[in-house]
């Protein structure tokens, strides 16, 4: 049984998503797993730039700093009096290159890790009801992370030179975050309790709110305080969205048919017939 879904009923199961991931955040177990990602995050961040730090600043000053653009606009800040841009940009681009990277990798502990953890919190409750169907679901998790991760470093490096134009200093890494929540955690929501003719299913059907729950928790990472609990957050967000759509699906695939009355052809359409005459 095929339902259309109106945008207004999108938006209405991602604002029901939202509410409910907030409230679960809250409980004992969510807030203790807020811990794991961000050991994860804190130990990342100083082991990359304890082994990168140099190597990433010295490619910086002898590559990109020795453009020649690069060289004219160095001169021409230091002619007007201001320090040159060694001191200053190349940290900063450092950082950039790899501190988004830790927050990568608690995104794919979150992903991997705790979803299974948020996902059996949930299934004892509201979802008990939706039964897992899935096979080899760590797996599937697993390789999806691998896959998302290596193609955002990928693009994140190769996009980097155009943040010199301001308005994609803040769209570009917005929509990289928006891609790598996206396409890491719904399939993580769905790989434990979905065969995968219903994630295939749930994905064509869901997409367009998928990608605006990822493009959300993009949002949200923009805010540095959000860092520490968005892992479970999303992961929270991403499971209630996809479970209750599962839900939804297999109520509709269970209800039964309604045969069309004998020698009525099932290809009539009732928008065409007359209408009737008072």
């Amino acid at each position: 049984m095929n339902q259309t879904i109106t945008p207004m009923g999108r938006v209405g199961g991602v604002s029901r998503a939202f509410t409910r991931a907030i409230v679960s955040q809250f409980h004992p177990r969510m807030l203790m797993a807020l811990l794991l990602p961000f050991v994860v995050v804190l130990v990342g961040s100083a082991v990359l730039l304890w082994l990168l730090w140099e190597p990433v600043t010295l490619w910086l000053s002898n590559t990109v700093m020795q453009w020649p653009w690069m060289q004219q606009v160095d001169a021409w800040v230091v002619a007007i009096g201001l320090v040159s841009l060694n001191i200053w940009l190349v940290p900063i681009a450092a950082t950039l290159i790899l501190l988004p990277f830790a927050g990568l990798l608690g995104l794919a502990i979150a992903a991997v890790f705790i979803m299974p953890i948020v996902l059996r919190h949930l299934a004892g409750g509201a979802y008990a009801d939706v039964k897992p169907r899935g096979r080899l679901g760590f797996a599937v998790s697993g390789w999806n992370a691998i896959w998302v991760m290596v193609i955002f470093v990928g693009g994140w490096l190769l996009t980097m030179p155009l943040w010199l134009i301001p308005p994609l200093a803040l769209i570009l890494p917005t929509l990289w975050w928006t891609f790598a929540f996206t396409r890491m955690l719904r399939l993580d929501a769905l790989a434990d309790y979905a065969t995968p003719q219903e994630r295939r299913l749930l994905i064509a059907r869901h997409n367009g709110e998928f990608w605006l729950l990822g493009l959300i928790c993009a949002l949200l990472s923009l805010l540095p305080p959000a860092w520490f609990f968005l892992p479970v957050f999303s992961s929270l967000l991403f499971a209630h969205f996809g479970l209750e759509a599962l839900r939804n699906q297999r109520a509709q695939e269970a209800a039964p048919r309604v045969e069309p009355p004998a020698g009525t052809p099932e290809t009539i359409s009732y928008r065409t017939l007359p209408p009737v005459q008072p």
